[in-house]
C-alpha cells in the first residue's frame, strides 16, 4: 500500500500561551488508496487519521522515507492541510509558511487552481512577515485568470520569532519560547534582590559551603543513592574504586565523583568570569562542551560507561520518561538548536531569564543521552551566580513539582511555574542557604532538610 503522510499535519505545542482544561493534541494525517477515513488514537491523547485518498493525488517521484512513509513536500502540505491548523496550531503553521518556496508553492495553486487556497496562503504569508512574497503569489494568480481573495487564517497575532525565516524548525521553535516566556521570567525576579558587585572570594565560598547540599539533592533528583559522606569522601579522593572493587554503589559513586568534579570545573568558571569582568556566555560557550566530558569521565575510568559515551550530543532519539514532550528526534536538530541556545543566551540582556530560559531550553533540546537535568541546573547557577543572584537548589522535595513545571513550559508553553519554582528557592535559598541534609533512608521517604 502506498501511503504517505504531511510534513505540516504534525502540529507541535504551541507557546506563549497557558495552559487550558481542554487542549487539541497533535493529529497526523496518513492519505493512502486503502485507508479507512477513521481516526487511530494514539498514547497520550494524540491521533492518527487514516485519510483515504485517489493514487493519482499522491504526490509522485517521492521515494520513502527510513519509515517507509512518502512524505508531502512543504509546498504540497501547505496546500492540503485545512485552515483548522492556523487555529489550533499557529506556531507549527507560521514557522511553515515562513520556510515555503513561494515559486513552487505558487505553481502548485496554478496546477490544481486553487484559487480560494491562494487567498488563504497569501493572508498567512504576509501574517508571518512575507508581504512581498504574498503580493507576487496574488498577482500570479490573478494574471492567470483566478479570483483571489485574500484573507489570514490566523486567529491571533503571531509569534516575534527571530529575523531568519529559512533558520531550521526547532530553532524557530526554542527562539518563539524565549520570546514569549521572557518578560514573564523577569517580572518575576522583578521582588529579588540582585547584588550588583560581587566579592570573587566571598562568592566562590558560598558556593562551596552550598557544594554537599547540591550534590546530594542534585543526584537524588535523579536517582542515584548517595549519602553526605559518600560524597565527602570523593571530594576528598578517599574513596576510589581500585579500592573498592565490590561496592554495589560503584555507579553511583562515580556519578558523585564525576558532579564533584564538574561543580569544582563551574566555579572555577565563575571565578574568572567575576574576577576578570569576562563575558559569561562567551565563557561559557568556550568552556561549556567539556562540562559534559567531566561529568562522566570518572564513570568511563571506572569501566562503568564506555569511552563512546563521552563522544558529546547523541545521535538518537531520546525520549523523558512520563513526559509528553518528546526532545528533537533527529540529531541535526540537536546541532542546529546548540548554538541557537548559545546566540539567545548572548542577546538576553537580564541574568534570570538566561537562567530560567536557559535551563529550560536546554532540557527542551535535551543534547545528550544522560545528565541533561544535571547539566542544566549548572548551566542555570552559573548564569544565577555570574548575575547577582546566589547558587541556588533545585531539592528533592521538589522534584515533582519541578519536573511538573518543565513539562508545563515545554509541552504547553505555560512559564509560569517554572518561573514561580526557580525564583521561589532563589528567594528562600537568600535567606536561608540549605546547609544541612537528612539521608535518604530505605524506606525512601523523604524529610525535608533543615535551613542555615
Amino acid at each position: 500500500m502506498r501511503h504517505q503522510s504531511s510534513a505540516a499535519a504534525w502540529p507541535q505545542p504551541r507557546y506563549g500561551h497557558p495552559q487550558r482544561k481542554t487542549r487539541r493534541l497533535p493529529q497526523g494525517e496518513l492519505h493512502a488508496p486503502e485507508a479507512s477515513n477513521q481516526r487511530l488514537d494514539l498514547p497520550h491523547g494524540c491521533s492518527l487519521f487514516l485519510y483515504r485518498v485517489k493514487p493519482e493525488t499522491l504526490v509522485p517521484g517521492r521515494a520513502p522515507n527510513a519509515g517507509g512513509l512518502i512524505l508531502v513536500p512543504l509546498p504540497d502540505a501547505q496546500i492540503r492541510v485545512s485552515p483548522g491548523l492556523f487555529h489550533s496550531h499557529a506556531l507549527a503553521a507560521q514557522i511553515a509558511i515562513r520556510r515555503v518556496d513561494i515559486s513552487t508553492l505558487t505553481a502548485r495553486l496554478l496546477d490544481g487552481g486553487h484559487s480560494v487556497v491562494a487567498g488563504r496562503q497569501a493572508g498567512a504569508l504576509r501574517a508571518a512577515g512575507r508581504g512581498i512574497d504574498a503580493n507576487q503569489l496574488i498577482a500570479t494568480m490573478r494574471a492567470a485568470g483566478y479570483v483571489v481573495t485574500e484573507s489570514s487564517p490566523f486567529a491571533r497575532p503571531l509569534a516575534q520569532l527571530g529575523d531568519r525565516p529559512t533558520a531550521p524548525p526547532y530553532v524557530q521553535r526554542i527562539e518563539a519560547m524565549w520570546s514569549s516566556m521572557r518578560n514573564g521570567v523577569i517580572r518575576r525576579f522583578e521582588s529579588i534582590p540582585r547584588r550588583q558587585h560581587l566579592d570573587t572570594e566571598a562568592l566562590l565560598s558560598d558556593i562551596a559551603a552550598r557544594y554537599v547540599a547540591d550534590a546530594y539533592h542534585a543526584l537524588s533528583i535523579e536517582g542515584y543513592r548517595v549519602s553526605a559522606a559518600l560524597i565527602e569522601k570523593l571530594r576528598s579522593g578517599e574513596w576510589s574504586p581500585l579500592t573498592n572493587p565490590d561496592d554495589r554503589q560503584a555507579r553511583d559513586a562515580m556519578a558523585a565523583k564525576g558532579y564533584a568534579e564538574t561543580h569544582q570545573r563551574v566555579r572555577a568558571l565563575i571565578g574568572q568570569v567575576v574576577s576578570q569582568g569576562d563575558n559569561p556566555v562567551s565563557a561559557l560557550r568556550r568552556d561549556f562542551p567539556q562540562w559534559y566530558v567531566t561529568l562522566f569521565s570518572p564513570s568511563v575510568t571506572a569501566g562503568v560507561l564506555k569511552a563512546g559515551d563521552l563522544a558529546g550530543y547523541r545521535n538518537s532519539q531520546v525520549f523523558i520518561r512520563n513526559a509528553l514532550h518528546v526532545p528533537p528526534p533527529a540529531p541535526e536538530a540537536v546541532r542546529d538548536c546548540m548554538p541557537a541556545l548559545f546566540d539567545l543566551l548572548e542577546s538576553e540582556a537580564h541574568p534570570g531569564a538566561r537562567a530560567v530560559l536557559g535551563h529550560l531550553v536546554f532540557v527542551f533540546i535535551h543534547p545528550y543521552m544522560d545528565g541533561n537535568g544535571r547539566l542544566g541546573r549548572f548551566l542555570m547557577n552559573f548564569m544565577l551566580t555570574t548575575g547577582g543572584y546566589p547558587w541556588t537548589i533545585v531539592t528533592v522535595q521538589s522534584r515533582n513539582a519541578y519536573l511538573a513545571a518543565l513539562e508545563q513550559a515545554s509541552t504547553y508553553g505555560n512559564i509560569e511555574p517554572f518561573a514561580e519554582l526557580i525564583c521561589g528557592l532563589v528567594e528562600a535559598q537568600a535567606a536561608q542557604p540549605l546547609e544541612r541534609i537528612t539521608q535518604r533512608p530505605e524506606t525512601g521517604s523523604w524529610t525535608e532538610p533543615a535551613a542555615k
